[in-house]
């Protein structure tokens, strides 16, 4: 549940909210006494709330199992919350305070057919610009974002990814092989960022993150800047830097 400072009114409300946030999080459809362990909730308590949100669609019970999942009375309310859903607004001000800390160029993207495009370039204030435009796009196996995006990918979807992608160099140092792909993929989810070192783009390097909350994607940025100025010694900090990006945009979606 996302801080407030605010007194917050309507108990079962609060209660109905953790029934539905721990069968979302959960990784089968849980059983009432799952549920009402996992809530710290009573199973009376518990089964009532669960019955009166079966009653209005937001969960369903399988009488076999006797397990709940979400109903779909939420698809309408997710339809509508996305449509007026804008990840360039959202991660904005987070992005803004990146640059203005690193005084590097930050670039937004998003998963469009299989390449990462562009949607939103803050340019550094340092007089070298990069060639990176909006609208532009870029493969996932070669740049940071994309390989964030990689990262969040199941081995089902990674291995039709590398079915149907040639992974071709666009530099001398891109990783042209699905096994050096894989290695490195395994190394961003133990990292939780991805870099890029002049893969995509010579003299380049990239660190990048992913936007992904509740099972979902919304899309990725990354820090870019001319390789001398982020020698070995600054690295881990850039990569902090990242991280704590990452988790402010994620805190307000």
């Amino acid at each position: 549940m996302p801080e407030t400072t605010e007194k917050l009114y309507g108990t079962v409300l609060i209660k109905a909210k953790e029934i539905m946030d721990f069968t979302l999080a959960a990784d089968e459809a849980p059983t009432l006494m799952t549920i009402s362990r996992g809530t710290g909730l009573t199973k009376p308590t518990a089964l009532k709330i669960l019955t009166t949100l079966c009653a209005l669609g937001f969960m369903h019970r399988d009488d076999e199992s006797r397990r709940y999942y979400l109903g779909t009375q939420f698809i309408p309310y997710a339809t509508k919350a996305m449509s007026s859903f804008n990840i360039r607004d959202v991660a904005f001000p987070a992005l803004e305070a990146l640059r203005q800390t690193t005084g590097e160029t930050i670039n937004l993207g998003v998963l469009e057919s299989n390449q990462v495009m562009l949607i939103e370039k803050l340019e550094s204030p340092n007089s070298i610009k990069l060639k990176s435009t909006i609208g532009g796009r870029m493969h996932l196996y070669s740049s940071a974002m994309g390989k964030a995006i990689l990262a969040t990918f199941t081995p089902d979807q990674l291995a039709a990814y590398l079915h149907r992608t040639t992974l071709q160099p666009v530099t001398p140092h891109t990783l042209i092989t699905p096994t050096a792909l894989k290695h490195n993929i395994q190394e961003i989810k133990d990292r939780g960022v991805a870099i890029d070192n002049e893969e995509n783009e010579l003299e380049v390097f990239c660190v990048g993150a992913t936007i992904y909350r509740h099972h979902r994607l919304f899309g990725a940025f990354s820090v870019s800047a001319p390789k001398y100025r982020v020698p070995e010694a600054a690295r881990a900090e850039l990569i902090d830097q990242v991280r704590a990006t990452q988790e402010a945009i994620t805190a307000e979606i």
